[in-house]
């Protein structure tokens, strides 16, 4: 203990005792620029500026190059002299179209997005101020590259590259969110992020095992929270923002409110979000088979079917959400950085809206069918160093607790038992990430992380008239699941326009499960399983750049997702008449993929990006009919069910392509277009294919705006094409009641498209109001594979 007090003295006292400010605004307004990105490399270092457009780049003496970048502005390189001489004044001039800009999702690390072999893509902060989501979903779907499916309006499930769920990796400051109760069904993590506290949000498209591990297949959406910012004058730089907004079609209440407090070591930033959503409302204009016209109540102790006096209003999809996050930060020198970061979110009740879609003779099948409140707590500790050392220019030190609760409460139309299963997880992680230059043509990115899950799962069988309870069967087995791995990623500059990237990452991953919570319910020919195993992953990339509006990249990747507790101990009806049961028999499933893309600008007006890849899955875990003890059928929740289980028993694939487009069209207007195009099949039972469940139709959006002096005016279209009968997979065919009905009877998803405004515009100094009229022509469409019809106008 007290060489842990020497040592906090020491960097205490070790203060910065000479600092330069650099100080950055708009060429024309001269308006400070937040979260302008400066770095070099040489030495290595990078730091942004703060409200106030101002940055400490004491670590950059010496520098030869210094880059300043920021998007819609044209970078700047200049050398540490050249900046003392202008007297640490840079003034950004508006650009028009470029290829570059600062990422950190490929390798935990800064770098120019022209130095990475895959597709990433960015929501800036200014967009998503445009776009006003009322979730992290919605932020995610305004990118126009991630199609988002929703079984109720609490949720938003991304689709990425023909992948979903648990193949696809959440990263929240660059802690892992997927935990070892991730499923193969639709997910709602994702909506326990708050989008007034991301300040960058980036997809990497394709595999990322080797940097991020298990579940990293089809992408990685990495999200960076707000940090909390220095003073570099005198006094405390106090700043922050309230946002209240109101949407029509679900009657939308939200407030929000941050703000920071900081001085010239120490800063802290307090962010507080409350929503309150009623039920949505669907488009007056569209297949009729979409409406609802009735709903189940709770009257004098008796379920009574209610006509729904609108039928276009989706009952019941309301719920309410609570975000708060508080951030810390210490920079006791110029090499030291601490950052301490506390997030909380829970959510209401919530109905799964799909589930009450299904009937049975006629009726409503189920009279409750919710989601308990959805609880997120993460405390995340990172610890930031820079030094010229042997081992390391940079290294950081993450060490994180995450809780998560949730359950399931469902109950059919006249019954008297409601069944309830609740689980929670406490994640614990640790991550060691560190940089280290060789020279001008070689970089090492190396780390080590430690996982372990700790799984508790019950349930709870309630008589809704005597409130009788008694103890009912788990979704889960009381389970530890636990990942180590090492990684190592190398790039080498071949030459002035030629970069080499690979990388390779060792995982061992353990599960230790104990069933005995259900064996009074389920006569299950074990009581423990063990999954004890090791995966190795790598890739390979190379880039060209033969000038700076020109660049192009290949690149060879592999992933891997090992079984987790949803995998090998889950029991649930996955719809109605089957049920899944565990199997402890299980693997890991490996991706491979390819990818080749090109961009280019044409003269600062005119850019154009296109990428095409394939990823084949092999091992995949899959659904599919099972036996226990002999038996092909058991009792579940008192029904007769088909006896399912999770297999390695299925392969797919999927290619696609991605492309984008933007001009600057001058007078302030620019148009931009998004588009995406993926199919693929799995390998059913029987060794025939079906379409893969998770690859989107295409989908794309395009939008023209118009941008001056502090307006920002957006009209845009997003649209998705038809899935029809032939090309809907197994599991979808099985679920007809979210879907359309075609001219031979046969469920379908139509193609849609809306047309939406958005508008934004200062009043003064410090208020703006923004608005907006999303689905102009109140169109009535369902997004593919959602059992939630979207909003209507």
């Amino acid at each position: 203990m007290s060489r842990m007090i020497t040592l906090w003295l020491f960097l205490s006292i070790g203060a910065r005792g000479y600092s330069q400010v650099i100080a950055i605004v708009d060429h024309k307004t001269d308006e400070p620029i937040e979260l302008v990105t400066v770095s070099s490399v040489k030495p290595n270092a990078f730091t942004a500026t703060n409200k106030a457009g101002q940055a400490d780049v004491t670590a950059f003496i010496g520098a030869e190059k210094i880059e300043i970048r920021y998007i819609g502005y044209t970078t700047v390189v200049l050398s540490y002299a050249e900046l003392k001489e202008s007297g640490f004044q840079v003034r950004l001039v508006p650009s028009g179209i470029f290829l570059d800009q600062v990422v950190v999702s490929a390798s935990r690390w800064s770098q120019r997005a022209r130095e990475v072999p895959a597709r990433i893509a960015t929501i800036s902060v200014r967009e998503t101020a445009l776009q006003n989501p009322m979730t992290a979903a919605d932020m995610l779907w305004t990118s126009g590259e991630v199609f988002i499916q929703k079984s109720q309006q609490g949720g938003g499930s991304p689709m990425i590259r023909g992948f979903a769920t648990n193949r696809l990796l959440y990263a929240v400051d660059g802690v892992r969110m997927n935990t070892a109760i991730f499923r193969s069904g639709n997910l709602q993590n994702v909506i326990s992020l708050d989008p007034f506290t991301i300040e960058n949000t980036e997809i990497l498209f394709g595999p990322g095992s080797v940097i991020y591990g298990s579940d990293a297949i089809g992408g990685i959406m990495s999200f960076t929270t707000l940090t909390p910012q220095f003073s570099y004058m005198g006094k405390p730089l106090i700043s922050g923002s309230a946002v209240a907004r109101y949407s029509s079609v679900n009657n939308e209440n939200t407030v929000h409110f941050d703000v920071n407090a900081g001085w010239h070591k120490w800063s802290l930033l307090t962010s507080f979000s409350s929503s309150d959503y009623g039920d949505l409302k669907m488009g007056s204009h569209g297949p009729e088979e979409y409406l609802k016209p009735f709903y189940v109540q709770r009257q004098d102790n008796t379920d009574v079917v209610v006509t729904n006096d609108d039928p276009l209003v989706q009952r019941p999809t309301g719920y309410a959400q609570i975000n708060l996050m508080q951030e810390i930060r210490f920079a006791p020198n110029d090499g030291w950085d601490v950052q301490f970061g506390l997030h909380y979110s829970v959510t209401s009740d919530f109905s799964r809206y799909d589930r009450h879609l299904i009937l049975q003779d006629g009726l409503p099948k189920s009279a409750e069918w919710y989601y308990g409140p959805q609880e997120w707590l993460m405390n995340n500790l990172n610890i930031t160093h820079d030094g010229d050392f042997k081992l390391y220019d940079q290294i950081s030190l993450r060490l994180s607790h995450q809780y998560f609760a949730e359950s399931r409460i469902n109950r059919d139309l006249h019954a008297e038992t409601r069944f309830r299963r609740e689980e929670t997880v406490n994640a614990y992680s640790l991550n060691l990430d560190l940089l280290k230059a060789i020279g001008v043509k070689h970089k090492l990115f190396y780390g080590a992380e430690a996982v372990i899950d700790d799984v508790k799962s019950g349930s709870m069988d309630e008589n809704i008239l005597t409130g009788a309870e008694m103890t009912g069967p788990a979704r889960y087995p009381q389970s530890t699941w636990a990942s180590y791995a090492v990684y190592l990623s190398y790039q080498n500059r071949l030459s002035e326009k030629l970069i080499l990237q690979a990388g390779a990452r060792y995982n061992r991953f353990d599960l230790d499960a104990d069933f005995r919570n259900n064996l009074p319910f389920y006569p299950f020919p074990f009581e423990t399983a063990e999954i004890n195993n090791g995966s190795l992953t790598g890739s390979l990339g190379l880039v060209y750049n033969p000038s700076e509006d020109w660049t192009v990249s290949a690149n060879v990747s592999t992933g891997f997702r090992a079984p987790n507790v949803d995998d090998i101990g889950k029991v649930f009806d996955s719809e109605p008449g089957s049920v899944v049961i565990p199997n402890p028999e299980l693997q890991a499933e490996y991706a491979y993929n390819a990818e080749f893309g090109i961009a280019k600008v044409f003269g600062e007006r005119l850019r154009m990006d296109l990428t095409g890849f394939y990823t084949i899955l092999a091992d995949a875990l899959v659904r599919r009919n099972f036996s226990l003890n002999g038996q092909d059928s058991i009792l579940y929740d008192g029904e007769l069910s088909q006896v399912q289980a999770i297999q390695n028993a299925a392969s797919a694939h999927v290619y696609g392509i991605q492309a984008g487009l933007e001009v600057k069209l001058g007078g302030g207007f620019s148009f931009l277009s998004k588009f995406n195009f993926q199919d693929g099949e799995e390998e059913l039972d029987d060794g025939s294919n079906s379409p893969l469940r998770h690859a989107a139709p295409w989908f794309g959006v395009s939008r023209l705006t118009f941008i001056t002096e502090g307006l920002d005016l957006q009209f845009y279209t997003m649209y998705s094409g038809e899935v029809r009968y032939a090309h809907l997979s197994e599991e979808g065919r099985a679920m007809p009641y979210i879907f359309a009905i075609d001219k031979n009877g046969n469920p379908y998803s139509p193609g849609w498209f809306t047309l939406n405004l958005k508008v934004s515009c200062p009043v003064s100094d410090a208020f703006t109001i923004s608005g907006g009229v999303e689905n102009l022509t109140d169109k009535r469409y369902r997004p593919y594979s959602s059992g939630l019809v979207a909003a209507g106008r």
